[in-house]
């Protein structure tokens, strides 16, 4: 039909030029019209139908899986056919190099985790699985398991250990302090008691004899609250690391010259052997003051009396500068030594009690040297003393304003 149109439209053009007198020019552009309303007119053949895409190949399907997840930080793992399609550097790190290709429960040696992925749960149950134990001992990782258009699951493993750990000590803290305070509180109000009945109260030595052991426990439990707020003071501050340039050797004459002239019986066996030579330390000087006081005083409570207790500093490995200090008491049996610094941590309980110990002192000596951003080390053998060392970097040396390198006294 419209190519009916398109030639009676032909005609009437050539009849109009006809009529006219059109010339040959005019006749030609009435054909080119003509053709031109043809193919405007007719219609277009239909498209071929687009050739279908191939399906991408296994090799590509798995490097894209690896350049997925190889971006995630946590172990996670691509699962199908109940076997490790994929499993990015953290999984292989954690669960060896030759999990890809395994049986999962191989990959994965949980009964938890082997339940979980084994039996195909519900797309709906998003239930993290808590695995105790993978890759350690004391380890704990959530595992979430998701799954995935084409069948397949995507498993990633979330390392919860360290918040369990903190968790953990939070409780054995609040436990052991409250079993700290309770312990001198009950003798105390024990003893209150005691005095309260005439017939006791009435005695003058007896009186005095309770309320000598009433104050001692009353100071016990005053420098136990001190050394708690102690402690929570250096913890807020430990991701600040201190700046001020602390002259080492001179801080260690200062304590030595309190200690000595503090009454204590043994403060005259305490000596110290400095190098002059080296540079300021970067540090809090009240900080580093309370971790000599705690130092030194733990080697004067458990070193054997006449032995005794050097104090010194010297070069340390690379810049850093050393300090150590050093007894010749009974030592501590190896078996001790990982757990020293933890809180409330006791080799002998009722010998540390018996000469005011809180339990903190070396608990409080590590966190400083945390925030110092030190290093500490305990060496001790039975019968052969005990050695602790603590490394502290240097302070940076300012410049004058002249361009001349210059440091000023701590």
């Amino acid at each position: 039909m419209r190519r009916l149109l398109a030639v009676l439209l032909l005609l009437a053009t050539l009849a109009a030029l006809g009529l006219s007198g059109a010339g040959a020019s005019a006749i030609a552009i009435a054909g080119a019209l003509g053709v031109t309303l043809i193919l405007i007119l007719s219609p277009r053949p239909p498209e071929p139908p687009a050739a279908p895409q191939p399906a991408p190949e296994p090799d590509n399907c798995r490097r894209v899986d690896m350049e997925l997840i190889e971006a995630i930080g946590d172990p996670v793992l691509i699962t199908g056919d109940g076997r490790v399609d994929a499993a990015n550097a953290a999984a292989r790190k954690l669960l060896g190099e030759h999990i890809v290709g395994e049986d999962i429960r191989v990959a994965i040696r949980h009964p938890a985790a082997a339940e979980r992925l084994i039996t195909r749960a519900e797309p709906s149950d998003s239930r993290p699985i808590e695995l105790v134990g993978l890759g350690g001992r004391d380890s704990r990782w959530q595992m979430n398991v998701a799954a995935l258009p084409d069948g397949r699951t995507l498993v990633h493993l979330v390392d919860r250990s360290e918040g369990h750990a903190a968790e953990k000590m939070r409780v054995d803290f609040v436990a052991n302090a409250s079993h700290e305070l309770r312990t001198p509180l009950a003798a105390i109000l024990g003893f209150i008691e005691t005095l309260d009945d005439e017939k006791a109260g009435g005695d003058t030595a007896t009186r005095k004899r309770f309320l000598r052991v009433m104050h001692d426990e009353a100071r016990r439990m005053q420098r136990l609250v001190e050394d708690l707020m102690s402690l929570s003071r250096i913890e807020a501050e430990k991701f600040r690391a201190p700046h001020t340039a602390v002259d080492l050797g001179a801080l260690v004459r200062e304590v030595h010259a309190v200690i000595r002239d503090g009454g204590n019986d043994r403060s005259r066996d305490v000596a110290i052997d400095l190098d002059e030579s080296l540079p300021f330390v970067s540090g809090d000087r009240a900080q580093l003051s309370q971790l000599l006081h705690n130092l030194v005083g733990n080697a004067l409570k458990y070193g054997r009396p006449g032995t005794p207790v050097t104090v010194g500093t010297s070069a340390g490995p690379g810049s850093m500068i050393r300090l150590s200090v050093e007894d010749e008491g009974e030592g501590i049996a190896p078996e001790h030594l990982p757990r020293l610094t933890e809180r409330f941590y006791r080799v002998d309980p009722g010998r540390s009690r018996a000469v005011g110990g809180t339990g903190l002192g070396l608990a409080i000596v590590k966190h400083i040297v945390e925030r110092h951003r030190g290093r500490l080390d305990i060496q001790s053998a039975p019968d052969k003393g005990t050695i602790v060392t603590v490394l502290l970097p240097p302070a940076p040396i300012p410049l004058s304003s002249n361009g001349n390198a210059s440091v000023t006294g701590g």
